[in-house]
């Protein structure tokens, strides 16, 4: 005797809902496919398009005259005696320096107004506004603006600094002066997004953390390092990694202010960050290939400092 057996009608709604779940939709990727496209002209192919330049000898005045070199551009940057050697490893150097200058500045500053912006205090708005404004503007116009604060003959700091009987330094062309003028105008231009990025961490901090910590006696000094900063890990890992990200892109403020002076026996400036070194490698010098692999060099530099703050800063359970 043969038996039917009929399908349950929950079954029915599930393999229904299974194959509702599998069916492909266009929506999401056509929501995306703008931002896709930026990424691709003006992300995706400067950046493979600078490697494979970075192997020929490229002018972008003669592509003509274009040939392939291999690695001969980054053996001359890894190669002593060679003005490639030279001149890019004093730049990256004075990176490094100026990275060492400004991100604790950038971090540390940002945090105690953030602090004191996140109180009841009144006009706190105001300031929130005071301190984000000089954000906005362009790096020429806080470059040029500070030149004129630094500079040696009628600048404003000397112009005081004679009027009250000091011996005022030459703030743009002598060390370490110079780099103390470019930190000053870069903490400056930079730390009131910071400042707005760590307060909104702190506003997300509950209330009742603190009210059960002052339970047990722990206020002020304690509870800042026990619970604010731990609350405001993933904060300062973006503060962090964007801030020497940023001051690895460093070309306005030593471009406008010092242009990369004073400079130096061996080759180079005092003040010249790798960025502007680039520049004067390719457009300068006309050298494309050479500055393309010194590109990708500072590019897998910046890779692993950012992959090793996020080993370093990253949330455990």
């Amino acid at each position: 005797m043969a038996t039917t057996v009929q399908p349950r009608e929950g079954t029915a709604v599930v393999a229904q809902g299974v194959a509702h779940r599998r069916s492909f939709t266009w929506t999401p990727y056509l929501f995306i496919l703008p931002h896709l496209l930026f990424f691709i002209v003006f992300l995706a192919y400067p950046f493979f398009n600078a490697i494979a330049i970075s192997f020929q000898d490229y002018s972008y005045l003669r592509p003509e005259a274009t040939r392939f070199l291999g690695i001969q551009n980054y053996i001359n940057i890894f190669t002593p005696d060679t003005p490639q050697f030279q001149t890019f490893w004093n730049a990256l150097g004075n990176t490094v320096q100026f990275v060492f200058y400004s991100v604790p500045l950038l971090v540390i500053i940002p945090l105690g107004l953030a602090v004191l912006l996140n109180t009841k205090t009144p006009g706190r708005n105001f300031f929130r506004a005071i301190y984000f404004m000089p954000w906005v503007l362009s790096v020429a116009v806080v470059g040029l603006l500070w030149w004129w604060i630094f500079q040696d003959q009628g600048g404003l700091i000397n112009y005081y600094l004679s009027y009250a009987g000091f011996e005022p330094p030459q703030w743009l062309s002598t060390l370490p002066w110079a780099w103390v003028s470019i930190v000053v105008a870069t903490v400056w231009w930079t730390i009131g997004f910071n400042t707005i990025i760590l307060l909104a961490g702190l506003q997300d901090i509950p209330d009742y953390l603190y009210e059960a910590a002052s339970l047990d006696g722990a206020t002020g000094i304690r509870a800042f390092w026990n619970i604010t900063v731990p609350m405001l890990r993933a904060v300062l890992l973006f503060i962090i990694i964007t801030s020497i990200i940023a001051s690895f892109n460093l070309f306005g403020q030593p471009f406008i202010m010092t242009g990369g002076g004073p400079s130096q026996a061996g080759g180079g400036g005092a003040t010249e960050p790798v960025m502007v070194r680039i520049y004067n490698e390719g457009f300068v010098r006309n050298f494309q290939g050479s500055a393309a692999a010194m590109s990708v060099i500072v590019a897998a530099i910046m890779i692993a400092v950012s992959y090793i703050n996020f080993r370093f800063f990253r949330v455990r359970d």
